[in-house]
């Protein structure tokens, strides 16, 4: 069995050819037998695991208990599968798992694009640093040495601000460098926690964290909906999907007011779950039959916003970081040419 999980679109790919097949009349045993034909001599964790799940399936066993065995599918792909043969909505489920999943990865990816930059740039400034402190700024030193006087002893106060001004820059750009690197490596651990308390502190970064967990919430939610749950286990099975404390103990609150007898958008709408316009929506869509349909729309539109979000954060950090670099390189350079510039002055 394989160890090594199927990433978002692996996942994705996954359950839309299943989907399809599924659409299509043909028996799970045989879509695996398909999908193990297509992929030929390739090597994978699906390639690797096609095998034992055919095997799992021809003995009898259902689709979601062969993908469980494998070891390389999601728990939550695998409830959501298992929640769908148990209401015979299968192929409905496999469809939105399939959509689900690819999502997942285009925000995965923003998230990365946007960390990858200002490491990019951290590590750049850094070395822009070290060049002027063991390069650039020696180099001045050197040419004042050879010089006396009232002029050249001034230039030596410039040096020492270039030199004080790059080593408070590199410092500071160290930390950041060696913070950012910590938190990815905990974050990539499943220590999360440390690292959440910080982001939460952030408003452009809380901002992120709660669409994001807000958008796996109605997510899981209308997936859960679709394969035959009830409104208050569905809510229940979904929390845990939103791999975000605040967003849990909001979602918390809501599930002890269904208790109370509140269906879930009024609870949410009372709860503040969603913004003001999106709640009645929620409202009209349940009292309509329509609550799935507008759990998608208000899924959309959590995606777009995540996206967003994440955009806004790189345009932020983009020119903030090309500044620190222009300046600090900028000061250094202008505080040793000044007097140089002045020697250049006198002699004319």
């Amino acid at each position: 069995m394989s160890q090594k999980k199927l990433d978002n679109l692996g996942v994705s790919a996954f359950c839309e050819s299943m989907a399809m097949m599924a659409q299509s009349g043909i028996q799970t045993d045989e879509a695996i037998s398909l999908l193990q034909s297509s992929h030929g001599s390739a090597s994978g964790p699906l390639e690797n695991a096609l095998h034992g799940m055919k095997e799992s399936v021809d003995s009898g066993e259902p689709l979601s208990a062969a993908m469980e065995k494998s070891g390389i599918f999601p728990d939550y792909a695998v409830r959501m599968i298992k929640a769908g043969e148990t209401s015979g909505h299968l192929e409905n489920i496999l469809f939105r798992l399939s959509r689900y999943y690819a999502d997942q990865k285009t925000i995965s990816d923003k998230l990365r694009n946007a960390v990858t930059y200002p490491a990019a740039m951290l590590v750049l400034i850094i070395v822009v640093l070290a060049v002027m402190l063991t390069m650039v700024l020696p180099s001045f030193t050197e040419v004042y040495d050879a010089m006396s006087g009232s002029l050249a002893a001034s230039s030596y106060r410039y040096i020492r601000w270039a030199y004080v001004f790059c080593w408070i820059a590199l410092g500071v750009m160290v930390i950041l460098a060696v913070a950012l690197f910590v938190g990815l490596l905990l974050w990539k651990k499943g220590k999360r926690g440390p690292v959440e308390k910080i982001l939460w502190k952030i408003p452009i970064t809380a901002k992120i964290l709660e669409s994001m967990g807000m958008f796996r919430f109605t997510g899981a939610l209308a997936t859960f909906l679709a394969s035959g749950r009830m409104q208050d286990e569905a809510v229940l099975d979904s929390i845990p999907m939103t791999d975000c404390a605040p967003v849990e103990e909001k979602l918390k609150k809501v599930a002890r007011s269904m208790e109370e007898g509140h269906s879930i958008s009024q609870a949410a709408f009372d709860e503040e779950l969603f913004e003001p316009l999106y709640g009645r929506m929620l409202l009209a869509g349940e009292r309509s039959g329509n609550l799935e349909g507008v759990l998608g729309k208000l899924t959309e539109h959590l995606e777009e916003n995540c996206k967003d979000l994440v955009d806004r954060l790189v345009s932020v950090v983009d020119p903030l970081l090309s500044g620190v670099l222009m300046v600090t390189v900028g000061l250094s350079l202008l505080s040793v040419m000044l007097p140089l510039i002045g020697m250049m002055s006198s002699v004319g």
